[in-house]
């Protein structure tokens, strides 16, 4: 494997997320927190006008405009888009990076603890997944590969296709304590283990672990004027990862009734009742559970 030359510690893609926004102040004011001795480490708010309003995205969300087609319409002239074009041309282009790794921080409001989300099975980056679940047990793998020129995510724009912190339950535009300093060890281990990487070392060996795969957004029900007419069920509200069968309840309507999940397999539910997505109306996403593979030695790839 080419060494690891360049990393970016990105925060704020959705601007009322202060996890990392706070972060990357103190790492600002306490640089050697985030150095290492055989790569360099870059600091970027990447939504200025969305942290400044405390909103997730001025007109589009952030996260979601780095496509390589959408980074090169030029017809696509919202805030978020722009800003999409300005960080590509900061980290990137996509085509040829000029960053080899990006550690994006997220938070969410859904009770879905320490979650390392990454979009490829490249094993510089599940390797990282599994170092960082080594140190903290408690990480769940969000695992699902996309190409990366495909891949609409801001970690996209790195030569390698990166790696999302996403931490919750928090509420948007409030700092929490505990999560603060789970993102912030978190960070930590993805640094020190490129820097093992870059020295040769192997701090991971193939192997196979336990993970999650998106399925599908699942809408919350509407009457025909597009009202919500049913919200997440109290059994399952904070559930995230647990098993939905057929037949568990799945929402409850506004005069108490509940509404049954009616498919005929046994999934998982992940963002349940995150407050960012309804203004789409999205209720949770179904998963499933799936084994990661860290099919090579990372130092030697």
């Amino acid at each position: 494997m080419s060494r690891i030359k360049k990393v970016a510690i990105t925060g704020g893609t959705h601007g009322n997320e202060l996890t990392g926004v706070h972060l990357l102040k103190h790492w600002r004011e306490a640089p050697e927190e985030v150095s290492r001795t055989n790569f360099a480490t870059e600091l970027h708010l990447a939504n200025p006008q969305a942290n400044k309003a405390n909103r997730r995205y001025i007109d589009q969300d952030l996260n979601r405009q780095f496509k390589i087609q959408d980074l090169n319409n030029p017809c696509l002239s919202g805030y978020e888009h722009s800003r999409a074009k300005v960080i590509n041309t900061l980290l990137g282009p996509k085509e040829n990076p000029r960053v080899d790794f990006i550690i994006d921080l997220h938070t969410t409001t859904a009770n879905m603890g320490m979650t390392l989300i990454f979009n490829t099975d490249d094993p510089l980056v599940v390797g990282m997944a599994f170092y960082v679940q080594d140190k903290m047990p408690e990480a769940t793998l969000f695992f699902d590969p996309v190409e990366r020129l495909e891949d609409s995510f801001l970690t996209s724009t790195a030569r390698f296709n990166g790696f999302l912190i996403e931490v919750g339950a928090v509420p948007q535009g409030l700092l929490r304590a505990d999560v603060y300093q789970s993102t912030r060890e978190a960070t930590k281990h993805c640094l020190d283990y490129l820097e093992l990487i870059n020295q040769g070392e192997s701090p991971v060996k193939p192997q196979v672990r336990e993970g999650y795969r998106f399925i599908e957004k699942v809408k919350l029900p509407e009457n025909e004027q597009g009202e919500i007419t049913a919200m997440v069920h109290p059994n399952l509200q904070d559930q995230d990862y647990q098993p939905i069968n057929p037949g568990d309840p799945l929402f409850m309507k506004l005069d108490g009734t509940t509404i049954p999940y009616q498919g005929k397999d046994k999934v998982y539910g992940a963002f349940i009742n995150e407050a960012a997505y309804y203004d789409a109306h999205v209720g949770l996403s179904f998963m499933e559970k799936v084994e990661v593979s860290l099919k090579n030695d990372p130092a030697n790839d």
